[in-house]
């Protein structure tokens, strides 16, 4: 019951986006760690992720 409570949320979060800062760390280790740059911060991930969502026009018509 516990597993699978457990993979629901993870679930949620992922539709939701709210473990996108988590994906990225991940992400980051697997192919950018020989890089010597440090990951961005949770706040500089997230300012960039609303400044790509909010440029441009972002409208129906």
């Amino acid at each position: 019951m516990l597993a699978k409570l457990t993979t629901l949320w993870q679930g949620l979060r992922q539709l939701s986006g709210d473990d996108a800062y988590e994906r990225y760390l991940h992400h980051y280790a697997q192919h950018h760690a020989d890089s010597g740059e440090a990951p961005l911060t949770k706040a500089a991930f997230f300012k960039q992720w609303q400044d790509k969502k909010w440029q441009g026009i972002n409208r129906c018509c």
